[in-house]
């Protein structure tokens, strides 16, 4: 299963997709891994890191810290991947020297589509920064044009589809496991 989570700043996507690939791993069994993307630029990078790594606290995750070329992360063995999270990885692509600068969405859904076929289920998170009005420079116009198209992307693949909206879970998509079908709503 692809499931892809999205959401504001502070929402609780981050939480949510945690609690789903615990329960994912838990109901089937399988080992749970927690693909970091964030490079901890400054102080407010590394307390973000801090804060995530409290929340993932006594869930049993497998960190393993990726910023580019995802489809060449060996996975131990097949299990629920939390990929955390798209954002960030998009704008390692973009900038970093290691990266994939023009070709970023082709590279990104590349190794998103390997990352997937090594596991059982992947949980992608994301996030809306498309809303605040701001006009920006081109730059990052460019950033936002390659994170909306690849996050429609991969909604459209994705077998389930959450935004959190203040903590809460909005399912804008389901698979649901009893009748093999997949529900938008």
């Amino acid at each position: 299963m692809l499931a892809l989570i999205t959401g504001g700043s502070g929402s609780g996507k981050s939480e949510y997709a945690e609690n789903l690939a615990v329960g994912l791993a838990g109901k089937e069994g399988l080992p749970l891994y927690y693909l970091a993307t964030m490079k901890p630029f400054g102080e407010e990078g590394r307390k973000r890191v801090e804060r995530h790594q409290k929340l993932r606290t006594g869930k049993k995750f497998l960190t393993i810290e990726r910023y580019v070329n995802l489809k060449a992360q060996k996975l131990p063995d097949r299990g629920v991947v939390l990929l955390e999270c798209l954002s960030n990885l998009t704008a390692n692509e973009m900038f970093e020297a290691d990266g994939a600068g023009s070709c970023t969405p082709k590279e990104v859904l590349l190794g998103i589509e390997a990352i997937r076929s090594r596991s059982r289920h992947l949980v992608v998170v994301t996030n809306d920064i498309f809303s605040d009005g701001v006009l920006y420079d081109e730059t990052t116009r460019q950033y936002q044009r390659y994170l909306g198209e690849l996050n429609q992307k991969l909604a459209k693949e994705a077998d389930e589809v959450t935004e959190v909206v203040c903590g809460i879970p909005v399912c804008l998509k389901r698979w649901r496991d009893d009748e093999k079908v997949v529900e938008q709503l």
